[in-house]
């Protein structure tokens, strides 16, 4: 079974641990334009949208996006949930990535196995991050068309707002879930960007790619960092998904 995929990329300006980060340079670019472009690079993809606040200080990356071409919806800037419900009513679909602004080395390949899994599997929601396996910062959520409507007849507290699966997969007993596993557990890494470390760290990353941003591969990205092991932030020092625990950071 197939369908038609929509990407969600949720970003704002007003990160509170550092603010910005989506339109920060990385190789000449702001990092969201590579994340984007690696994006575009999955076979399943059939249509993305940036889904950002319409508060004043998103009108530069509202901005910027249009100008690239990137189809942009504002909306709430504290209630990330109602965003994706309305893009969801706007672009036809049959399962919509959840992806965020501060992991610019999202990888397109996987993005096409966990799609095809998702439909072989005909599950609800599907993702890489129940049980974490891989490096945090790759991290890929799908869910069925019509899934995320259900959470409306549920009065939803601000962590479900803010967080727009959380109210899916904190319902076991209504949804049906599963995890994609990656072959060996890489969870102890960090690639996503909540601080000026991460941000240092994926720049450097990037700067070995250089010409290549959109195009580098996981496997590469695991071996550069087996040759030069001092580079990666570890996860022993910034704690994994703490976002669930600390208020307006990414979305």
């Amino acid at each position: 079974m197939s369908g038609r995929t929509l990407v969600v990329l949720q970003g704002r300006m007003t990160s509170s641990r550092l603010p910005g980060k989506v339109m920060m340079e990385i190789n000449g670019k702001p990092m969201i334009y590579w994340q984007i472009q690696r994006i575009l690079k999955s076979k399943r993809v059939d249509s993305l949208v940036v889904a950002t606040s319409i508060d004043p200080s998103d009108d530069a990356l509202a901005l910027f996006l249009e100008e690239n071409s990137i189809s942009v919806y504002r909306g709430a800037l504290d209630n990330v949930f109602s965003r994706f419900i309305q893009v969801s009513g706007m672009y036809p679909h049959d399962a919509l990535i959840r992806l965020t602004g501060d992991c610019p080395f999202v990888m397109p390949e996987l993005i096409d196995q966990m799609v095809d899994t998702f439909y072989e599997q005909e599950v609800d929601y599907l993702s890489n991050t129940l049980e974490p396996t891989f490096p945090d910062g790759i991290d890929i959520e799908i869910i069925k068309e019509g899934v995320l409507e259900q959470l409306l007849s549920f009065n939803l507290n601000k962590k479900e707002k803010e967080h727009v699966t959380y109210g899916v997969y904190t319902r076991p007993e209504l949804f049906r879930l599963a995890n994609f596993r990656n072959t060996h557990d890489f969870s102890a890494q960090r690639w996503t960007v909540d601080y000026q470390e991460d941000l240092d760290f994926v720049r450097r990353v990037f700067l070995e790619f250089k010409g290549r941003e959109a195009t580098f591969t996981y496997q590469e990205v695991n071996e550069f960092l087996e040759s030069n092991p001092h580079l990666q932030v570890e996860n022993s020092v910034f704690k994994r998904n703490e976002r669930l625990h600390y208020e307006g950071n990414h979305g």
